[in-house]
């Protein structure tokens, strides 16, 4: 097992990302390669960045890694908020997207203050 298989921050930004794919699977097909691509990819970037952020050498580097997840978090929020406006997000799966993110941010926010604190 890796050392990040163990984060729940991590386990918890898997199922996000599978979340994501769920509730995008029937946005329309024309965005496929628009709003479809760019909410999957920032979800898959989450984990993607925990994992990556845990194999370096520095604290500050694993900080870094941490940030840009925190940043794909974000950027999800944003996607979902345009998605709903446009329709192809229902109310149900919105609010669960957004709840889901502000529990990440709040987690990854944890992480990256313990990377921190732990060094003092």
């Amino acid at each position: 097992m890796f050392n990040f298989e163990q984060l729940e921050v991590w386990q918890k930004a898997i199922v996000f990302a599978d979340s994501i794919y769920s509730k995008t699977r029937n946005f329309p097909t024309e965005e496929r390669f628009g709003l479809t691509n760019q909410m999957r990819r920032a979800g898959v970037s989450i984990p993607s960045n925990i994992a990556e952020g845990s194999s370096r050498a520095s604290r500050e580097d694993f900080g870094r890694f941490i940030e840009i997840g925190t940043g794909s978090v974000f950027e999800v929020v944003s996607h979902s908020f345009i998605a709903k406006r446009q329709h192809f997000l229902p109310d149900e799966s919105f609010l669960s997207i957004y709840t889901s993110a502000e529990e990440l941010s709040r987690m990854l926010s944890g992480l990256r203050e313990s990377l921190f604190s732990s060094q003092q």
